[in-house]
């Protein structure tokens, strides 16, 4: 079993990494526990589980206050208390969900995070940031609220769809160009291992993906500086789920199409090289994912980058690309290099 520190203080946690690891989430449940989940994940699991279970439905949909609700109307109706905690198993959509309602029920109470998906175990389940979606933009009601410990069982990788893989590679690939170009040569070199599911290369891929980011973390907690780089790709892939309802794009899709469409702003900046940008939409393209978002409007997807709630006093902060493992904060990108690159790529350029 591989560990990583999330160093924090005495918000400090460790990120269990390996195979048949769900044993040791109980030394962690000291009162009541509730199990937020998916039925067909627990399905799969269930005699790691004799805690209380409460599921919600597939979908970005469940990302939401009425869901919410319900868990705390369990929670209540269970009788948590302030040294309960509230598990959650599953992918992103129920560690954010779960990760909210930890945070803010009783004003905050332990959370166990144990993701199940690529793209949850190198990105959502680190780091401490919940939220749910609210109809006009994508987590824009949240906390931080650091977890007690995360478990990260790479079984689970196992029987997942390959397109739930290549979703959760956008977010790996994020790590590489912001921090580590050893890392991103790694992805260029190990492709077809981690489509076999290959346990050494996987182990390595999530290891250092889960050690970027805790180094980014343990510095900024709250975002208020060095985090932010975190958010590469990320502006434009909210505004494509948002323009798509959330049900055409997974969100290490948007996040791929929103890698090139920052890669491109920093290309037309001076920011970055031709052979960067290229480098990078290769890689995007031998893991099979999305380069474009053809079909999209550019004029909207620019529109809906300002109720991005990365934006500031009307300022959107770009995180752009200057050479593998080094990126910078912008906020003074012209409209029209916005524009241009939207609406190349909502033309399938």
């Amino acid at each position: 079993m591989e560990k990583v520190l999330v160093n924090l203080d005495k918000n400090s946690y460790e990120i269990f990494i390996g195979s048949k690891i769900l044993g040791g989430v109980d030394k962690f449940v000291e009162g009541k526990a509730l199990l937020v989940t998916q039925k067909n994940i627990f399905d799969t699991c269930a005699e790691n589980f004799p805690y209380e279970v409460a599921f919600i439905p597939d979908g970005e949909t469940s990302k939401s206050l009425q869901e919410a609700e319900k868990l705390y109307t369990r929670a209540i109706e269970l009788g948590l208390d302030r040294k309960s905690v509230i598990i959650a198993l599953g992918g992103g959509v129920v560690g954010d969900l779960a990760g909210f309602v930890a945070a803010t029920f009783m004003r905050g109470i332990s959370l166990i995070q144990i993701p199940t998906t690529l793209l949850a175990q190198v990105d959502s389940s680190v780091g401490g940031k919940t939220a749910v979606n609210h109809k006009l933009g994508k987590n824009l009601i949240g906390a931080f609220h650091q977890p007690r410990a995360v478990f990260i069982d790479l079984n689970f990788l196992k029987t997942l769809p390959e397109r739930e893989i290549k979703s959760g590679l956008g977010e790996v690939v994020k790590y590489g160009v912001i921090s580590d170009e050893n890392f991103f040569t790694y992805l260029e070199d190990n492709a077809e291992k981690i489509f076999q599911r290959d346990l050494k290369t996987l182990t390595h891929v999530v290891k250092r993906s889960c050690e970027i980011k805790a180094e980014v973390v343990s510095t900024d907690e709250k975002e208020s500086g060095l985090r932010r780089i975190l958010n590469f790709g990320h502006t434009a892939a909210h505004a494509i789920e948002e323009q798509t309802h959330y049900e055409k794009y997974r969100h290490g899709e948007a996040v791929a199409v929103g890698m090139i469409a920052a890669a491109r702003i920093s290309l037309e900046l001076g920011k970055t090289s031709a052979a960067n940008v290229e480098r990078l939409e290769n890689l995007i393209k031998k893991f099979g994912m999305m380069t474009t978002c053809a079909g999209l409007n550019a004029d909207k997807l620019y529109d809906v980058t300002f109720r991005d709630k990365k934006a500031v006093s009307g300022k959107v902060n770009w995180v752009l690309m200057k050479n593998f493992g080094e990126v910078e904060i912008c906020s003074d990108v012209p409209a029209q290099i916005v524009k241009k690159v939207f609406g190349r790529l909502c033309n399938g350029d």
